[in-house]
């Protein structure tokens, strides 16, 4: 990734936090998905299968496993546990497809398997010529924060906001949840008829996850940039689809993960000979 940091601009590899889809099935029967960090899957699961009435202790579970999910080299993802309750416990309705809820922040809603969460945009947002200057894309998130109005009363929304490339404020909403904040932004843009989004920016007040890459990517969106850190899922998703991808985006400096050719750097590079910040 390329880093910038004030006057200094360096290319070096960056570990990001995992997150990895987990779909929890009963007795074979897909029940949900949500996007984590894998470790203490069963936990998970038996956390979510409680919560959401199913089970009201471990007596409730006969047995669970993971399931022989399987990458394109044959190797076990374990991203696919499979549940089987106890005798008389009652499953959950499911006769109108129904299906539950459940992400890491209530992103990915609804899916009844893996196999259906990389939807695919119509909107080829890969070929979008769309560039940025730096000086403007680091002042976006004190733009973003200045027009925050409800988070002036709580201290405790999230915000995403739609900028043009020459950081004009198209519009702006807030939410407890980020994904809806997102979706509140591009709904914005389908009501007026103006979806695709090329051409402009969704800067987010929090991390940059696979769900919103996916939303960005929906709506035509070529930039997505967050004030915080990105996943290993978002990176990749941007990285197939063409999105530029950017995190921490604080102060005078960033993270440009993909497509970086889109973030025009001042003329005269800095000497990279020095020390870099941390």
């Amino acid at each position: 990734m390329l880093r910038i940091r004030g006057s200094q601009h360096t290319t070096r590899p960056d570990t990001v936090a995992a997150e990895e889809p987990l779909e929890i099935r009963l007795g074979g029967t897909a029940l949900a998905v949500t996007m984590r960090t894998p470790g203490d899957d069963f936990d998970l699961v038996h956390g979510f299968l409680a919560t959401e009435g199913v089970i009201a202790g471990p007596h409730h579970v006969a047995g669970l496993r993971y399931c022989d999910s399987v990458d394109a080299d044959g190797r076990n993802t374990y991203n696919v546990v499979d549940v089987d309750l106890a005798p008389g416990v009652r499953p959950p309705d499911t006769a109108l497809d129904r299906n539950f809820v459940t992400s890491s922040a209530c992103g990915v809603c609804g899916k009844a398997s893996i196999d259906a969460i990389r939807t695919r945009t119509r909107h080829d947002v890969a070929a979008d010529p769309m560039r940025v200057p730096l000086p403007v894309l680091l002042a976006l998130p004190g733009r973003l924060r200045a027009a925050q109005q409800v988070f002036d009363r709580t201290g405790g929304l999230h915000a995403a906001g739609l900028f043009t490339a020459d950081g004009d404020l198209v519009a702006l909403r807030e939410d407890v949840g980020r994904h809806n904040a997102v979706d509140k932004v591009v709904g914005d843009a389908v009501r007026e008829g103006r979806l695709p989004l090329a051409g402009h920016l969704l800067v987010v007040s929090g991390r940059a996850s696979f769900e919103l890459t996916q939303k960005a990517a929906m709506a035509g969106i070529p930039v997505l940039a967050a004030v915080s850190a990105p996943s290993s899922l978002a990176v990749e998703l941007a990285a197939e689809l063409g999105i530029t991808l950017v995190g921490f985006l604080r102060g005078d400096g960033c993270n440009v993960y993909t497509r970086q050719e889109r973030i025009v750097l001042p003329s005269h590079p800095p000497d990279e000979s020095r020390p870099a910040r941390r």
